[in-house]
């Protein structure tokens, strides 16, 4: 039988997949990449889900890589900056310019001083969750019990 040589990684949008997993799992663990997109991007390209990552040839990478780059033939819901802020297309992003982005969307809104941004800059949950028990960073609140039963004794 011929042995199918695997690669062990396969670098991909910046990011090392392990060439043991199934392509559509792999391509996951690229930051901006969910498994519907990723599942998306098989099924336009015309790769099979389940092929090991690590079977890809150099020509599919490079065909993954620049679809990611601009996707096509894909619906806009699907992509993660519908009408981006400064070029108002629709663009979806992944690996290090997703975070980047990110950040300026933040130094935006905090630079605007919305709500939104001030609650950033607070440290605060900015989506409307309540604090009274969570994001507290460290500080307890309730009964001490050394303080309590130190008081008593010296009442008594």
């Amino acid at each position: 039988m011929t042995e199918e040589k695997i690669k062990h990684f396969v670098r991909v949008s910046e990011t090392d997949l392990i060439g043991q997993k199934p392509l559509f799992m792999a391509l996951t663990k690229i930051k901006g990449v969910s498994q519907n997109f990723a599942d998306s991007i098989c099924k336009v390209l015309k790769i099979p889900l389940t092929k090991k990552t690590g079977t890809l040839s150099d020509s599919e990478i490079e065909l993954i890589s620049n679809f990611m780059k601009k996707p096509h033939s894909i619906p806009t819901w699907q992509f993660n900056r519908i009408k981006d802020f400064e070029s108002g297309e629709n663009i979806h992003l992944t690996s290090s310019k997703l975070k980047l982005m990110k950040e300026f969307d933040i130094k935006r809104i905090r630079k605007n001083k919305s709500y939104k941004g001030m609650r950033h800059s607070w440290g605060l949950p900015v989506r409307g969750q309540r604090t009274r028990g969570n994001f507290r960073k460290g500080k307890t609140v309730g009964v001490q019990k050394k303080k309590v039963a130190g008081a008593k004794g010296k009442k008594g």
